[in-house]
């Protein structure tokens, strides 16, 4: 509740930004101011109900309000940028008039308004281009070259999926059609990589049961996210997740055999997770042979950093949504070694897959939703 209070006080501000700037500033004249300011308004109730669904609110009923006011942050996100730019060119206008020695009250008032109708009919756009776009997670193959795989399990299919944030905005249907998309590609192996959901078990629980149909001959494999922990005992959604079939690694491993060969899969928990979750790659990897190859779930890709120190061979991680709506790709970086992608972190070979489903606003902008097939081979 306390979020719920802090989100919505800081959402009315911006809610006041924006009047000022799209109604106040244009001089929109009645009933269109009106009708502007009832938006607003009725926006921001929805956006609190978004925020609420799952954990505060029954998806039953929340889902649909929340959807619409989930989609309207994205709008928001767009709105202040636009904002952030016209005012910046109403301030260069007014220091090239000054130069000049001419007012610049009509040219910064015109500006203003064009500006401002631009900036709302791109966010918009923008916005319904990302619902979208997120609402169908596409299938991406990708080869992984490993020079420590056996060859046993050259040609190795694995399934990532992660990020899925059912709850508030997406259900049952979304999860089932996840896994019926999986299935089609016959994975030798699916690793569910974190943040299936946000809400608590009582509320949410029921939407992750298609999960139970996932088919893989080597195994589903499981390990935290950090949204498993925000409103809820992690460890209980780890315990649901085994009564559906998934292998949860709670900082373990599991030994994987084809054909007389043997590899580690190995999980650990999210590295934000809370005590007594701690994530604890040292604890999973005793006792294990230092020459056998290892696949590590980890949620994050930072966590790749420490995968390197112990010379693990493979990580697969989520969490970064490639930024899920541009231009917050560029923030990425800030915080973790890799946006997307292949890549590599020290002597550790690292796959970030975007995710499957989105965070907050049901809305990806230059960052497509992905369901992840790795064919791994020897080199």
């Amino acid at each position: 509740m306390t979020r719920l209070l802090v989100f919505g006080t800081f959402l009315a501000l911006v809610g006041l930004v924006l009047h000022f700037r799209y109604v106040r500033a244009t001089r929109l004249p009645r009933p269109y101011s009106t009708i502007a300011d009832v938006v607003l308004i009725g926006m921001w109730l929805l956006a609190l109900i978004g925020i609420g669904s799952g954990e505060l609110f029954d998806p039953d009923w929340a889902r649909g309000p929340a959807f619409v006011g989930l989609s309207w942050l994205a709008v928001v996100l767009y709105l202040v940028l636009g904002t952030a730019l016209v005012g910046l060119v109403t301030v260069s206008i007014r220091i090239v008039m000054a130069v000049r020695g001419r007012d610049s009250v009509t040219a910064r008032r015109k500006a203003t308004r064009i500006g401002s109708a631009v900036a709302a009919a791109v966010s918009v756009v923008a916005v319904g281009y990302g619902l979208v776009e997120a609402s169908d997670p596409r299938v991406t193959e990708t080869t992984v070259a490993l020079n420590r795989l056996p060859a046993e399990f050259d040609g190795l299919r694995v399934a990532l999926v992660s990020d899925l944030h059912v709850g508030p905005a997406r259900g049952e249907g979304f999860v089932r059609k996840v896994v019926d998309d999986v299935n089609a590609q016959s994975p030798d192996i699916v690793i569910l990589d974190g943040d299936l959901i946000d809400g608590t078990v009582e509320l949410v629980g029921a939407d992750l049961a298609p999960l139970k149909q996932l088919s893989a001959p080597l195994g589903v494999f499981g390990v935290s996210g950090n949204h498993e922990f925000y409103a809820d005992d992690g460890g209980k959604w780890l315990d649901l997740w085994s009564t559906l079939g998934v292998t949860v690694l709670r900082n373990e491993r599991h030994v994987v055999t084809k054909d007389g060969a043997a590899i580690d899969i190995v999980g650990i928990n999210d590295a934000t997770a809370p005590a007594p979750y701690e994530p604890d790659l040292a604890g999973a990897l005793a006792g294990r042979d230092p020459d056998r190859f290892s696949l590590l779930l980890a949620h994050q890709p930072l966590q790749a950093v420490e995968a390197s120190d112990f010379g693990v061979d493979f990580q697969v991680s989520g969490h970064t949504h490639a930024g899920q709506i541009w231009p917050l790709r560029y923030l990425v970086p800030l915080q973790q070694p890799s946006v997307e992608g292949l890549d590599r972190v020290g002597g550790t070979t690292l796959y970030t897959t975007r995710g499957a489903g989105a965070w907050g606003p049901p809305v990806r902008v230059a960052a497509p939703p992905e369901l992840a097939m790795l064919q791994l081979v020897t080199s």
